[in-house]
């Protein structure tokens, strides 16, 4: 939901920090591997270790700056497939570390009930699942936006979740996962649907290199 209403209020501060970083000759490409491996770091560094405000704070900024590559492609007049692959690829990569570490930290450290647990890894793969099939949707040529529980939602509720946790307030983080983990199942259901009920939902599809090709199926009189 947010990935889209909320790109015109951060345009505010995205745009003259894209407009700086291209000015500095930085391509859209190197903002996102830097980002991805700074956001990476700050996750399996320091959620890990116990510092939990710290994380979801410097987390915090760097998703915010997440649209920051996209921007300054845009400002250049255009941007590239490998780049939009690219930036998929380490979102699925700074998610997937975020979550991992949470769950390092839940199993080590805050030792919840196992349910809680159970939650953390439910986030984990369907965080996944969800960008996915949004991606092979796309790839068959149909659109999939939408659901309950989208990249910028997820974050918000996982990083607060972490960040109240390290301040004191008792089970924020076990809602936090339980929230995520119920939302992130329904939004994978909510995909599917959309992806079943597109135009192109029914038409028919190469076979897979190297599959035996076969004769349609003659219709049942």
């Amino acid at each position: 939901m947010l990935s889209v209403s909320g790109r015109k209020p951060a345009a505010v501060v995205i745009e003259p920090l894209a407009r700086l970083l291209n000015k500095m000759g930085l391509s859209p490409n190197t903002v996102t591997v830097v980002g991805a491996l700074i956001t990476t770091a700050i996750a399996v560094i320091f959620i890990p270790t116990g510092h939990l405000v710290l994380a979801a704070v410097l987390s915090g900024v760097f998703a915010a700056l997440d649209m920051v590559d996209g921007t300054m492609a845009r400002l250049q007049g255009y941007g590239t497939k490998f780049g939009a692959t690219l930036d998929a690829t380490c979102d699925r990569i700074t998610d997937g570390a975020l979550f991992a570490a949470i769950t390092w930290w839940l199993i080590y450290t805050y030792k919840p009930h196992a349910s809680v647990i159970i939650a953390s890894f439910i986030v984990l793969v369907s965080s996944q699942v969800i960008s996915y099939v949004k991606a092979r949707g796309e790839a068959s040529g149909f659109e999939v936006i939408g659901g309950l529980i989208e990249r910028p939602e997820r974050l918000i509720i996982g990083l607060t979740g972490i960040g109240l946790t390290g301040l004191g307030v008792p089970y924020a983080i076990d809602v936090a996962l339980w929230f995520l983990a119920i939302g992130s199942v329904i939004t994978v259901g909510q995909r599917l649907l959309i992806a079943a009920k597109s135009p192109h939902a029914s038409e028919a599809i190469a076979a897979p290199v190297g599959a035996t090709e076969c004769e349609p199926m003659a219709p049942q009189k």
